[in-house]
């Protein structure tokens, strides 16, 4: 998977802004692409602190840039762009304030075009990448939502799971008048379509299961209507992907229970790409198949915004920067 993205990359040169330069994880990364010359990193800090933490950790990032957002000198134009996309919901000197902190300079230099993609939070929360994501670069025309998916990896073995990590549920989205402008089922069906999408950038041709405790009516509910009715929205907006539900995780796997439970499906018994229905069963499920499957899991990969910018866990290692800044930027 990664030599097929590191062509990619070769042939489509990027610029990756990290923002948190000096953290020593970061660093390795940024030291290690360097070397490797096929991605340019873009460090967000202090200048003097961040070659500091750099030669303490013996990183060599020798005429890499880094960018102080106290000393920038295009500050007064991020500004001015940041108080215009917040459409006066901050002034201009609360922007300058915002503007110091690492995660929004970062994000609003992915918007302004100096860097092509983002990768933060190894130092703080999910939430603290997604937010400024949302407010300043904005989710992609026809996107309604932001959603996640995990790439796992074992051997030759590659699945897709999403959404792990970002939407906790799906409810009806309801104006002031009570009517229903987007349903939960339009927002399932979408982080499906989107999964999928992400899916076929890393080789895999996807072939999706709409997750629930029932499969094919064999249970009732709200839970399964909203898993059905997805499925449903997914098959009318992309006809062409390989997609069915509702259905148990043992018929999606397993080609003699999917055959037994969901004959003539696709998909039933040969899934690789799976649509949880709300973040806790996703979380536990790609959890488990990293813990007890012994796969390899890459992300949470975002869907849905204008540009790549992803998450890490503040238990990353430079090993998982470097591999997650690969698959950002290829998504570029």
């Amino acid at each position: 998977m990664f030599e097929n993205l590191v062509e990619i990359l070769k042939a489509n040169p990027r610029k990756i802004v990290y923002t948190e330069g000096p953290d020593a994880r970061i660093l390795e990364s940024a030291a290690r692409l360097k070397k490797d010359g096929f991605l340019t990193p873009v460090l967000v800090g202090n200048v003097d602190e961040v070659k500091a933490a750099a030669a303490k950790g013996g990183f060599d990032i020798e005429g890499l840039e880094i960018i102080d957002p106290a000393t920038y000198e295009r500050m007064d134009e991020m500004v001015e762009e940041m108080v215009a996309l917040r459409k006066g919901k901050i002034s201009p000197e609360e922007a300058r304030q915002t503007l110091s902190q690492g995660n929004y300079f970062g994000t609003m230099l992915v918007k302004m075009g100096v860097a092509d993609a983002l990768l933060g939070g190894a130092t703080y929360s999910t939430a603290d990448t997604v937010r400024p994501a949302l407010q300043l670069v904005k989710t992609k025309p026809g996107a309604n939502l932001v959603s996640s998916c995990f790439i796992l990896t074992r051997g030759d073995e590659m699945i897709c799971m999403g959404d792990c990590a970002i939407n906790i549920d799906y409810q009806d989205k309801l104006d002031k008048e009570g009517n229903v402008t987007l349903s939960a089922a339009a927002q399932l069906a979408e982080v499906a379509i989107e999964t999928a999408k992400t899916a076929k950038v890393f080789g895999i041709d996807p072939k999706v299961a709409m997750l629930s405790y029932s499969t094919k009516g064999s249970g009732k509910g709200a839970n399964v209507d909203l898993v059905r009715n997805a499925t449903a929205i997914v098959k009318e907006k992309d006809p062409e992907l390989a997609v069915d539900g509702e259905m148990q995780f043992d018929a999606a796997v397993s080609p003699t229970v999917g055959q037994l439970k969901f004959p003539g499906s696709p998909v039933a018994g040969y899934a690789n790409t799976f649509i949880f229905p709300e973040i806790q069963s996703g979380n536990i499920g790609y959890k488990i198949a990293q813990r007890l499957g012994g796969f390899a899991a890459f992300g949470p990969i975002l869907q849905g915004l204008n540009a790549p910018i992803n998450d890490l866990s503040r238990g990353c290692n430079a090993e998982e920067v470097y591999l997650m800044s690969i698959i950002t930027a290829a998504l570029a």
